[in-house]
């Protein structure tokens, strides 16, 4: 590769390391052309770029944009996938893995400044969509409220329930 355009790379690694909140490392060794294609295509209609990149012109520009951490899950040949959604990203990719050429693997992802392994990754591929997790965030902040208003209430409600036996009875 020319001089030139090592540096048109790098500079878009740069870029694409910069814009991402979340970068997947997947391996890709064994697979055809055609599948990487396929995995490429299929990753830009779900939002997420997706690059085979040489290890040296990724750690330059890891080590200019400050996310080297990338470096911690890389190792022999890596495609990169970098996205906006972590959760999304990682369940598209569990669902295109899964489906295809079982040798593209995802290695690991990089959330933020913190590494996370594969394992990880499987865990927050399990993760119930945000309208799930705010409905129960809202479930659990309700559910002490909801029992401080049946303590307080309960012997309220004893005492009306004694005052109408009384007038019930006084009625008779």
């Amino acid at each position: 590769m020319k001089k030139d355009k090592k540096v048109d790379v790098i500079a878009a690694l740069k870029k694409n390391l910069s814009d991402s909140e979340f970068v997947v490392t997947t391996t890709y060794q064994g697979s055809t052309a055609q599948s990487l294609a396929q995995m490429r295509w299929s990753l830009a209609s779900a939002g997420i770029e997706y690059h085979v990149v040489k290890n040296t012109l990724l750690r330059i520009a890891a080590e200019e944009t400050g996310r080297t951490g990338v470096m911690e899950i890389l190792e022999g040949p890596m495609a990169l996938g970098f996205a906006s959604d972590p959760v999304e990203a990682a369940k598209t990719f569990r669902q295109l893995t899964r489906g295809r050429d079982s040798r593209i693997r995802v290695q690991g992802g990089l959330l933020g400044d913190r590494v996370l392994t594969g394992a990880e990754m499987s865990a927050l591929a399990d993760l119930p969509p945000r309208e799930v997790l705010v409905a129960q965030l809202a479930s659990q902040l309700e559910a002490p409220i909801s029992r401080l208003h049946r303590a307080l209430s309960w012997p309220l409600q004893g005492f009306r329930n004694v005052l109408q036996a009384r007038i019930d009875s006084l009625a008779q």
